[in-house]
């Protein structure tokens, strides 16, 4: 791959983890009103998953794997989606999406904290700041009464930063996983085994099935959204970046996400933003910046 395409594609694929994952949040919220959290997204993952083998079919792709990278596909589609993203989708019933979108905010914060425990990597100055200031933005973000005073609310919350440390240890270990080299049959097959999870998790909370002729138009559309932009576009650009550029870099996608998801959030849900949420959100994407300011961008490989 010649250095000017590949740059193309790692300026698209921040295009895509930066403004479409920003407008999952809402998409997820609009289709979770109606649809079963578990049903919802394992539907979603899985229906992508067989979309992308239909088009490396016919695209001549070769599909085949590895007992191995089957193995780190598992480990990936569980802590990616079945867990990361499927336990997120869940607290939206309780969370407006702009602000799960903004306690996601701290994720470069837990990938950094988690090189430095699993890796060793050295933490410098400057990031020491930024970890001050994202703990502070996350405590005044969590610590308003309106958040405290609503048990199912403060639960939500309490999911969505576990389903953070998931997201964020995934990203290191799928840096050096033994997966297959093309990022899109990757995609396909973290997005059908994630997804199969999901849906087994769906029938052992019992979860009520519903066909999408029984959906609202909005449902429909926000789900058709999610399935070909969100999971194949922007997932497969994720899995991408994640080999060519550092963990902590691709995690600098939710300096963009919070933006996009509070503007949706008001814009078309009628979401509230508080004073407090602002400043809380101020400090905490500061802190997000120092972390990340004296970081040279060094691509990786490509099939590393």
């Amino acid at each position: 791959m010649s250095k000017q395409r590949k740059t193309v594609l790692i300026v698209l694929a921040f295009f895509a983890i930066y403004v479409i994952w920003g407008s999952t949040y809402l998409l997820n919220k609009i289709v979770v009103q109606e649809v079963p959290p578990f049903f919802l997204a394992g539907l979603r993952f899985t229906t992508a998953g067989v979309l992308i083998f239909i088009l490396a079919k016919i695209l001549k792709v070769d599909i085949s794997i590895t007992w191995k990278q089957f193995k780190s596909t598992i480990i990936s589609g569980f802590l990616f989606l079945s867990f990361g993203n499927g336990v997120v989708v869940w607290a939206l019933k309780y969370v407006d999406s702009g602000f799960a979108a903004l306690e996601i905010a701290a994720q470069p914060l837990v990938v950094l904290i988690l090189m430095r425990i699993l890796q060793g990597k050295k933490i410098s100055a400057m990031s020491y700041v930024g970890v001050a200031l994202g703990i502070l933005g996350v405590f005044l973000l969590v610590g308003q009464k309106e958040i405290v005073s609503q048990d199912n609310q403060l639960v939500g919350m309490l999911m969505i930063f576990t389903c953070m440390i998931s997201w964020s240890y995934a990203s290191i270990f799928v840096g050096k996983a033994d997966l297959p080299k093309n990022h899109f049959v990757s995609t396909g097959y973290q997005m059908i085994l994630g997804g199969l999870l999901l849906i087994l998790a769906s029938l052992c909370f019992s979860e009520p099935w519903s066909l999408p002729t029984t959906w609202s138009q909005d449902v429909l559309w926000a789900m058709l959204a999610l399935v070909l932009f969100g999971s194949v576009v922007a997932f497969s650009s994720f899995n991408f970046l994640l080999k060519v550029v550092s963990p902590e870099k691709v995690a600098t996608s939710t300096y963009i996400n919070p933006i996009i998801a509070l503007f949706l959030g008001w814009w078309i849900l009628d979401e509230q933003i508080s004073g407090q949420s602002i400043i809380a959100a101020t400090i905490l994407l500061t802190g997000v910046y120092f972390i990340n300011s004296n970081r040279k961008f060094k691509p990786r490989s490509i099939g590393r």
